[in-house]
């Protein structure tokens, strides 16, 4: 008696082998622009936290140290400095390049924190690609916010 094939066991055709590699296959296609799109606006709103950021600290720092600091935004060197007195650098950070950095105003170069909590205020735009963010520090209270546009 020879052997028989079994009637329930059975594979994959070829047929449907390919459908379900063209089905991934274009499931990859639409999915992989997305997912770099969510990478850069991930990253921008981590650089616009950052930026903010320092000018939060100089804020705090000037509070507690009880003397008055300056966040020096220099656009063009893609840096942002907390400075004390007229030249004791106390924080420095640079952005990356791809991240434009615009001060709404000519005097914005700079924003001056005093001990009360109060600053000479300033409004800067951010942007990299077509996602733009507005920080702006207030000149009552010194408060930072950032927002999208």
């Amino acid at each position: 008696m020879g052997k028989r094939a079994e009637v329930g066991a059975r594979g994959f055709t070829l047929l449907e082998l390919v459908v379900t590699l063209f089905v991934i296959a274009l499931a990859v296609a639409l999915v992989g622009p997305a997912i770099g799109r969510s990478t850069e606006t991930v990253r921008l709103r981590a650089d616009v936290a950052g930026f903010a950021a320092l000018f939060r600290h100089a804020r705090e720092q000037a509070i507690t140290q009880r003397r008055p600091l300056r966040v020096v935004v220099e656009p063009g060197a893609h840096r942002v400095t907390i400075v004390a007195g007229e030249a004791d650098l106390l924080r420095t950070r640079v952005f990356p390049e791809r991240l434009v950095i615009e001060p709404a105003a000519a005097s914005a170069g700079a924003v001056r924190f005093e001990p009360e909590g109060t600053s000479t205020g300033g409004e800067y735009r951010l942007h990299s690609g077509d996602t733009t963010y507005r920080v702006t520090v207030d000149s009552v209270t010194g408060r930072v916010r950032s927002i999208k546009e």
